[in-house]
């Protein structure tokens, strides 16, 4: 695959769908399909495949993916053992709003010499975690705290410097189960403040959610608990 080719669907002048799959939780066959037949006609760019421990096969689950469809693979993962040379793309996630060395280099360093030999597009992602209502997955397994809700100014000069320091995406993430989504004022600020794809994910449980953070300035908003505890949700 041409390199950069995923980045460039990212940096799309149109508004994306990104459809997040936890092996862990979608390990029949039949709701997997199902999920990925709803993908496709949500009209969705990106499958995102990722999980907090992921107790099955990532390559295993990449390709009964790519059996189903030919929607890129893009890994998020929560670890080094969260990665697979079959996917497509790779986002290699800081999550700068910690302070956790491991997360910010530490886990890079250790994956890095798999990554240059692998054929993965790698995607430098500038990653912020933001209080939702509930302790999330990733705060638990990051000891890290997030962003406060109400704290858009933090969040912004975080975007600011994730690309300043050469992060071609940011990502602003509720967390999986978020009690509430990324606040619209938070999205649409720090958007105003960057050049780069804006990707927004966790407590979006509506279409008229997704809107809003679409209207707000998300380029690519992820769904993900939303369709496994619904899959009719945005037709609704």
């Amino acid at each position: 695959m041409e390199k950069q080719k995923i980045y460039h669907q990212f940096c799309k002048n149109e508004k994306q769908i990104a459809i997040l799959l936890d092996p862990d939780k979608n390990t029949k066959i039949s709701d997997l399909k199902l999920r990925l037949a709803k993908a496709q006609s949500m009209g969705a760019s990106f499958i995102f495949v990722g999980g907090s421990l992921i107790a099955h096969s990532i390559d295993e689950f990449v390709k009964q993916i790519k059996k189903i469809t030919t929607i890129p693979i893009v890994l998020f993962p929560g670890s080094v053992i969260q990665i697979s040379a079959k996917a497509d793309a790779l986002l290699f996630l800081s999550l700068i709003s910690g302070r956790n060395a491991d997360f910010l280099i530490g886990n890079h360093v250790i994956a890095a010499p798999f990554l240059k030999k692998s054929e993965l597009e790698i995607i430098s992602t500038g990653y912020l975690l933001i209080e939702s209502g509930v302790q999330t997955s990733v705060e638990y397994m990051s000891y890290t705290k997030p962003i406060p809700y109400s704290k858009t100014d933090i969040a912004v000069a975080t975007a600011i410097a994730g690309e300043l320091l050469g992060n071609k995406l940011i990502y602003l993430e509720a967390g999986s189960g978020a009690q509430r989504p990324v606040s619209f004022e938070m999205i649409n600020q720090v958007k105003k403040n960057i050049s780069v794809p804006l990707i927004v994910g966790g407590g979006l449980r509506t279409k008229s959610q997704i809107m809003q953070a679409f209207d707000a300035g998300a380029d690519v908003v992820v769904i993900g608990t939303a369709l496994e505890e619904n899959i009719h949700f945005a037709d609704l």
